[in-house]
């Protein structure tokens, strides 16, 4: 097992006292992605795993998604899939759900985790693909897409705790949902994908002398397969990826995630918050393998380019594989290919699918 480090455990035990509030209001898909209310949706307001397919939902080319052209691709792939178990209880708060989505199996089935995206500051377990949902369970495999506690409510690593309590939740209870406990994968975009990395590269939260069962079980994952990822959200580290500063701190999520201001972004304090919020922090030799996937270009950028394109970019990955790579750990990225629409995978060879990699690991676990 890793070696917790100690500059984090007090403020992880902080962080996971449970915080209880008031319910967001439950309004349709269209309505929750309309974050400017325009009547339209645009390809900033996508969750960061669909920015890729803007172009086969704008079926009309006009820039922007109506309330139309959103119900027909989501029945594109037949009618979005119901919970077969919803809005699951794992703690007190209102957003501490989980949405179950089980295979049926004689055994127990393997189980990948969905982490939605929105910058810690908004999105929802219903924003899982539907397409890409029923690709898994053709496998065999389970779901539980996981939704979180925003900044709003308390600032980082309270976002990464839920989803660890979440997993750990599931873990105790596998045997009532028919789980393997010991084939877990965790899948997500943006906010999503960096709660996955936490997650994979972290010590193992459990606590094997807690009084309460469920803080007993693991937090370890066999992979993790992520979309518009970032390994870090420090500046600094963003800076040496080739992302000039301002890059994080342009963002809207900056603030709240940390729970500091801009103008304190380079303190003592701020640089520990950094480092206890970065999955990279965590990387060692024993921890699982990573696919990373960017619907952005490799390409040079500038204080002042597209933030999109700065938060999400493939740099962010490549400094990752890097590292994974010294250590010897198998880690893709890949990213759109700067003529077309093409996945290049960095480095050379043939761009690799989320289905195959998790069976790849998961085949090399059962042995």
């Amino acid at each position: 097992m890793k070696t917790r480090r100690a500059f984090c455990s007090l403020l992880f035990s902080v962080f996971f006292l449970w915080t209880v509030v008031a319910q967001e209001p439950k309004n349709d898909l269209f309505t929750r992605l309309d974050a400017n209310k325009d009547g339209k949706v645009d390809r900033s307001e996508l969750p960061e795993n669909q920015k890729p397919n803007f172009g086969k939902i704008d079926a009309n080319s006009d820039g922007a998604i109506s309330k139309v052209e959103l119900n027909a691709y989501t029945r594109s792939g037949g009618e979005a899939l119901q919970p077969t178990h919803a809005d699951v209880a794992y703690g007190p708060h209102e957003r501490n759900k989980i949405d179950l989505y089980l295979v049926e199996s004689k055994s127990p089935t393997p189980l990948v985790l969905y982490i939605h995206g929105g910058g810690f500051r908004g999105g929802d377990k219903s924003s899982v693909n539907a397409a890409e949902l029923r690709a898994l369970q053709r496998e065999g495999w389970s779901v539980a897409a996981i939704n979180y506690r925003f900044t709003n409510v308390l600032p980082a690593p309270g976002q990464y705790l839920d989803c660890g309590r979440a997993l750990q939740f599931l873990r105790h209870n596998a045997k009532k949902y028919n789980l393997d406990p010991k084939l877990v994968a965790s899948t997500g975009g943006s906010a999503g994908a960096g709660t996955s990395l936490w997650l994979a590269f972290h010590d193992d939260l459990a606590d094997p002398k807690s009084d309460d069962p469920i803080a007993r079980e693991s937090t370890r994952l066999i992979c993790t397969v992520v979309s518009n990822g970032q390994s870090s959200y420090d500046p600094r580290f963003a800076e040496k990826a080739g992302l000039p500063r301002p890059n994080f701190e342009r963002h809207a999520f900056f603030e709240p995630f940390y729970g500091l201001k801009v103008a304190d972004a380079d303190t003592s304090e701020a640089y520990k918050r950094y480092e206890a919020a970065a999955p990279i922090t965590y990387l060692t030799k024993d921890d699982p393998p990573s696919l990373l996937s960017y619907s952005y270009q490799n390409v040079d950028v500038t204080n002042s380019s597209d933030l999109g394109l700065v938060v999400h970019h493939p740099k962010l990955g490549i400094a990752l594989k890097e590292q994974m790579d010294q250590l010897g750990i198998e880690c893709i990225v890949q990213y759109r290919a700067a003529e077309g629409n093409k996945t290049q995978r960095h480095g050379g060879g043939d761009p690799v699918g989320t289905v195959d990699f998790i069976k790849k690991h998961f085949a090399a676990a059962k042995k």
